[in-house]
């Protein structure tokens, strides 16, 4: 279920990853607006990068739901409506959403029987919800204080490195 359990060339310790990853992030996006491209660089990064994931990648709000956008995993479901599930919360509320046990999250969407726990992060543009940063994990509290922060810092990147109005209608 860890598909990159002995990937020596992140570090284990959270607070090292994240800064690595936002750094190479960052990198990734230098000079580049399209937001299809740079979030699936997005979704790569953080699968080489995360290990106990089975799913990460991104919605999208479009014409007010989520539309699924590019992503790293197994086929997902392609729309959300905000009012459904763990994304629709994150989206709804526009507050980040970290679940120990999605089976005892009221709404869970279970795209992939497998999931045990998820953290959703909104992206937030010009005052506007883009769409959401979506991981689940097959590992019950895969996610801690430490995750969510640091995805937020890397949702936060995208919002403000794309041009949204590119894709979004």
């Amino acid at each position: 279920m860890n598909h990159i359990a002995e990937n020596a060339a992140y570090p284990k310790e959270k607070d090292e990853l994240y800064r690595l990853l936002l750094a190479q992030l960052k990198a990734l996006t230098e000079g580049e607006r399209e937001p299809m491209p740079n979030l699936a660089n997005a979704s790569a990064l953080l699968w080489q990068g995360m290990d106990q994931i089975n799913w990460v990648g991104f919605y999208l709000n479009i014409g007010g739901e989520l539309l699924l956008g590019p992503f790293q995993g197994k086929p997902a479901c392609i729309h959300i409506p905000f009012d459904r599930g763990v994304c629709g919360a994150a989206a709804r509320e526009r507050r980040t959403q970290r679940v120990e046990d999605v089976h005892l999250f009221p709404g869970h969407i279970a795209c992939d029987s497998a999931s045990r726990s998820e953290l959703v992060v909104p992206m937030v543009a010009d005052g506007q919800l883009v769409g959401v940063l979506d991981i689940d994990s097959p590992s019950l509290a895969r996610f801690d204080p430490k995750d969510q922060a640091g995805c937020e810092a890397i949702a936060a990147h995208l919002a403000s490195a794309c041009d949204w109005q590119l894709i979004l209608r």
